[in-house]
């Protein structure tokens, strides 16, 4: 792999069979990582690391398992995997995660325990099994993915805004508990972002597209790409000083609505 950003690192991504994950997959090893993703999607994932051979060559060095990040059994047998493979993991992204929209009294308690067991608890857990490696070496970055909808939110969408407050907060305080390890912990915030998950509301919306990007003052919507570049940033030794950050990439749409 040439020389990048990331020259050298393993890195480890969740949810990385497609969207946001699957980006940041594709720019880490663009970087020079060597790149251990989890997804659900047995076959999204497969999918994903023939067309990653493909753009990179045979020997990039890209690895899948296939994980449920709200179990901690399948964490840590796909985190044993990865590190015999390619070593330690120096570099996390929590990404997977999925939408929720509801009425506060209509969602079931399950349905919430459900959601928050992957947009939140799963990010803990996974950090959970990598921070020991981290420590031991005296360094890493870890990433969340969170949103925008932590600082502006829409009707039915409170669980959503919710996890994802809650996500920042584990963020900051994480941050505060390994600094002193060499470990930083920052989150990332994604606007609306070029998905299929996006492009189905599109698609069932009739001119909701247009009027999303009518509130963007940059005039479009952001690419899977965009996140990513900024996430392999993060991981890197050029983001060395920062930690316990939010970096919201979404083309200035929350600060349109900033109170």
């Amino acid at each position: 792999m040439a020389e990048g950003l990331l020259n050298g690192r393993h890195i480890m991504v969740t949810g990385g069979a497609s969207g946001i994950g699957r980006a940041i997959v594709e720019d880490c090893l663009a970087e020079g990582a060597a790149v251990s993703f989890v997804d659900i999607d047995v076959e999204g994932g497969q999918q994903a690391v023939t067309e990653l051979k493909q753009q990179f060559g045979e020997s990039c060095p890209v690895s899948f398992a296939r994980a449920d990040v709200t179990k901690l059994a399948d964490i840590q047998a796909a985190v044993s995997e990865f590190r015999a493979t390619h070593g330690p993991i120096l570099g996390l992204v929590n990404n997977a995660g999925r939408n929720s929209y509801a009425d506060p009294v209509e969602m079931t308690e399950e349905e919430w325990d459900e959601f928050f067991d992957l947009d939140l608890k799963a990010s803990w857990l996974t950090a959970k099994v990598v921070l020991p490696m981290m420590r031991e070496a005296g360094t890493g970055s870890i990433i969340q993915i969170a949103s925008i909808h932590a600082r502006m939110s829409y009707p039915q969408y409170f669980p959503y805004a919710a996890a994802k407050s809650g996500l920042i907060g584990l963020t900051r305080n994480m941050a505060l508990d390994e600094g002193k390890y060499g470990i930083r912990v920052n989150a990332v915030s994604p606007g609306y972002t070029e998905t299929p998950l996006l492009q189905s509301w599109f698609d069932q919306v009739p001119g909701s597209r247009e009027r999303v990007i009518e509130h963007h003052p940059l005039g479009h919507i952001g690419k899977p790409s965009d996140i990513a570049h900024v996430v392999s940033f993060l991981l890197s030794d050029r983001a060395g000083f920062v930690s316990g950050a939010e970096w919201p990439v979404d083309g200035a749409l929350s600060a349109r609505f900033a109170s």
